[in-house]
């Protein structure tokens, strides 16, 4: 959640052009993350926690396209859109160790 509240703050300086566009879309994929991500837990059946932490990696690397672009066209400043980067390949890692050690779970 604290990747998304960054996202919108980062994300405000964005044109105004942009406020149903590349803006809507980067804020959504970024809540998109922690959504599934709790939706999958509150399932409470490993199976699908699993499924739901590989809609979380979509909406992740949904994430990562969109900030590449914005830094691209000059909406991000490259700092900015390289530590975003950065924290969602570390929230990436996270979500792989959990969906392994989940699936190992699952065939004990």
């Amino acid at each position: 959640m604290d990747l998304s509240v960054d996202v919108y703050r980062e994300t405000v300086g964005f044109p105004k052009s942009e406020t149903y566009g590349m803006t809507s879309q980067i804020r959504r994929a970024s809540t998109s993350i922690a959504a599934n991500i709790a939706e999958g837990h509150g399932r409470e059946n490993t199976g699908a926690f699993v499924q739901f932490l590989r809609i979380a990696q979509g909406s992740l690397k949904e994430l990562e396209t969109h900030l590449i672009l914005a830094g691209r066209l000059g909406y991000l400043d490259e700092k900015i859109a390289g530590g975003l980067l950065a924290r969602t390949d570390e929230l990436g890692r996270m979500i792989r160790s959990m969906i392994r050690r989940l699936q190992e779970k699952m065939a004990e």
